[in-house]
């Protein structure tokens, strides 16, 4: 098709590769973009309200922000100055004469959340927007690519932005005939979806039986009983002579589309999640090429994201987590499984910071946050849990947008409410009308804690009417509050967030310490000390320096005596102690309480619920809340995390307990961190960070090491503990030894 060109008009070469390819990419083909060309050196990574691909969604906010990556390997790797221009019309964009929003020279390193400051947006509309950079030779980067975004119904109350659910197209990794239309399919891994099949020459009417299932019973023996909430359903398939293409409808489950649950969009259809299939009743030859599985899932960009070790099963566990986290996203919305598809603050969490770890995605967890605001549970952690989501929010992206709209919201999940004197909360016996307000926003009638989930794996833990857990989550949501309050310049809110969270970390240590056995009960009123009580305090960072040892000495003993959602918190605490060896080898270890038994023992494609079936009967295969370790191998073991809001100031402190060697992309919203480290008689890290951000490196430094050699230079070490600390990177490729 010939694209018709304007009249009396030069059109830049940039705005014209983007007419022939169809539409704009921000470098991602994987969310259904068509790669355009990129001038060297001009920005990229391009964002409209967090979303890598705008023209995927529609935003609500009248003044939305814009975001882009300043490259590192190519010209400009600081910025000093932008340039944003917005127009209806892609030809006068591409022309230079924008006729919405003409930025013009902007003095600013500002590189995301850049706030629209043109003429008023339109309802139900489509614009395009570019940028360029200058840098600190005061030299102009080429604009970059031209990017579309739609406007749905404008407003002061929008909602976050993001993405439309796609549809991915899976082909069959085998197929099997075995005789009279009969075939059985294995489509590799385990998605949400339904099945498409081409059947072209039928003779006759006929009705195709679809047996559709998670698990097998044995070779090709889908399992009609799988047990607990692992799906089994069988589909008709009503097809007519002559063929043609047919999609099998998935019949609703009444629990999970009941109404706390999130329905699937009518563009999708409904899903079932399923790995095999089974086909019965063909009267016509099926080819592989001819069946496929409609995958519904979230935009996700598979490259993004990568980690290679020496250790073949923590690889294989990095990929399970990483694929589950993608197979997940089917609602559009961190749903806790197929069970329910109900959305809860502690798997959205963990979801979050796993999607984090695994894509340069945040609108959904954005998306997902905001909807458990007005939309929480029951549990008493998991209601604290939303502050913590806030924070990762700003930390993640620097923006700070959702926090103030939704600030007073957020401060009431504190549970500041159920404070007594001492700074400890407690929920056991709380006056009718405080409890009335606090369940404002849920949709259930009562507030309970939790500390673990299921029942069986809270490790003994005696619950008390101050309980220990609760109180970790109560001062760590008051620190979060007190970094936001800080960011929004609330200084007298952030300094009473901060004595708050003092008076907390005092009383909690003097009433719930016991100093004989030198580790935390389960609350007042009780000397039973669990797992919980002691690696809640030891992540939030609650425990003093005299008593780190032996709160890490018991936590250690305990070994994986939690679930799959406590897994998250525990390995975390490990890697904050130091503990970086007995982290990894409860990632790589295969008993039955184990991402390997998930993947190998069970047969999931998909974390598990529980780790298994024995320790939670009903459970499903496919919840994001035990895909831990997606988030904590990039943030802890690789140790790429935000210094400063945004990413501005990177910290890239490895921990690899063991690993000799480890190759690792981490995505930032600006852009992708690379860690590459052999660890022999000589360390070696070779790092490249992305463009306008400051790097801090954390190295694990040895009395064997005599020599420091950064890029090429011998320098004196700067030690701190363990570590030695190579702080003020600049942008690009750094290479580190030590010998």
């Amino acid at each position: 098709m010939r694209m018709p060109r304007p009249s009396k008009r030069v059109i830049s070469i940039w705005a014209a590769s983007w007419l022939l390819a169809g539409c704009v990419s921000s470098g991602d083909t994987a969310r259904g973009e068509t790669m355009a060309v990129r001038p060297p050196g001009a920005p990229n990574g391009l964002l409209v309200e967090l979303l890598t691909s705008p023209q995927l969604g529609i935003i609500t906010d009248p003044w939305p922000e814009f975001g882009w990556a300043v490259p590192s390997s190519y010209g400009p790797t600081r910025q000093t100055a932008f340039q944003i221009q917005v127009s209806r019309d892609v030809w006068a964009l591409g022309a230079g004469e924008p006729d919405l929003w003409d930025s013009g020279k902007v003095t600013s390193d500002q590189s995301l959340n850049v706030t629209f400051g043109g003429s008023p947006l339109a309802d139900d509309s489509t614009y395009y927007w570019h940028v360029r950079i200058w840098d600190e030779a005061g030299e102009t980067s080429p604009y970059s690519v031209i990017q579309p975004f739609h406007t749905g119904t404008l407003g002061e109350d929008h909602v976050a932005a993001r993405h439309k659910l796609q549809v991915r197209e899976v082909m069959p990794s085998s197929l099997k005939r075995r005789g009279d239309g009969s075939y059985f399919v294995d489509f590799g891994k385990a998605a949400f979806g339904t099945v498409q099949l081409d059947l072209p020459g039928l003779p006759e009417d006929a009705v195709l039986d679809l047996h559709f299932g998670e698990k097998l019973d044995g070779p090709g023996v889908i399992s009609r009983k799988p047990g607990g909430t692992v799906r089994y359903r069988n589909v008709k398939l009503a097809v007519e002579a002559g063929g043609g293409t047919y999609t099998a409808a998935i019949p609703a489950d009444k629990r999970n589309t009941g109404r706390h649950a999130i329905p699937i969009p009518e563009h999708i259809g409904e899903v079932l999640p399923f790995r095999y299939l089974e086909i019965k009743g063909c009267p016509v030859d099926i080819q592989a090429g001819t069946i496929r599985m409609l995958a519904a899932e979230y935009p996700f960009n598979e490259g993004a994201s990568r980690f290679q070790s020496s250790s073949d099963e923590l690889d294989a566990v990095f990929d399970f987590c990483k694929y589950s986290i993608r197979a997940t996203t089917f609602a559009g919305v961190y749903v806790d499984g197929d069970r329910e598809r109900i959305p809860y603050e502690a798997d959205a969490y963990i979801n979050q910071l796993s999607h984090y770890g695994v894509d340069r995605e945040y609108s959904l967890a954005r998306y997902s946050h905001e909807y458990l605001l007005t939309h929480a549970t029951w549990p008493t952690e998991w209601l604290l849990h939303s502050v913590l989501m806030a924070g990762a929010d700003y930390q993640f992206t620097g923006d700070i947008e959702s926090a103030a709209r939704w600030y007073e919201t957020l401060e009431h999940k504190t549970l500041s409410a159920l404070r007594g004197d001492d700074g400890l909360i407690q929920t056991k016996e709380v006056d009718p009308d405080v409890l009335e307000g606090l369940l404002r926003d849920t949709h259930s009638p009562r507030l309970e804690d939790i500390v673990d989930w299921p029942r069986g794996e809270r490790d003994d833990y005696v619950f008390t009417p101050v309980n220990t857990v609760v109180n970790a989550f109560h001062y760590r949501a008051l620190v979060v509050m007190s970094e936001l309050a800080a960011a929004l310049g609330k200084t007298a809110d952030a300094a009473d967030f901060q004595d708050r969270a003092t008076r907390t970390r005092h009383a909690f240590n003097a009433k719930l310490f016991d100093e004989s056995r030198g580790v935390y009960v389960d609350g007042v009123g009780t000397d039973h000390s669990s797992l919980h009580a002691n690696m809640m305090p030891l992540a939030f960072g609650m425990v003093p320096e005299e008593h780190v040892a032996s709160v890490t000495a018991f936590v250690k003993a305990k070994g994986m005596a939690c679930s799959v959602y406590g897994a998250q918190y525990l390995l975390e605490a490990l890697y904050r102690a130091g503990e970086a060896e007995a982290a990894l080898g409860l990632m790589t270890a295969e008993h039955d309480r184990s991402w390997l038994h998930m993947l190998n023992a069970v047969g999931t494609t998909i974390t598990l619920e529980a780790w298994d079936p024995k320790y939670k009967p009903n459970l499903d295969w496919n919840h994001a809340w035990g895909a831990a370790p997606a988030n904590i191998i990039p943030h802890y073991l690789v140790g790429v995390r935000p210094l400063e809001p945004g990413f501005k100031k990177i910290l890239i402190k490895p921990q690899l307990g063991g690993l000799e060697s480890v190759s690792a992309t981490v995505p930032t919203v600006r852009g992708p961190v690379s860690v590459r480290i052999e660890a022999a008689a000589t360390f070696t890290a070779d790092v490249t960070t992305p463009g306008n951000t400051t790097a801090e490196i954390h190295l694990p430094w040895d009395r064997r090491y005599g020599e420091l050699i950064v890029d090429g230079k011998t320098v004196e070490p700067a030690l701190l503990g363990d570590f030695v600390v190579i702080d003020g990177l600049a942008p690009g490729r750094h290479i580190v030894v030590m010998k």
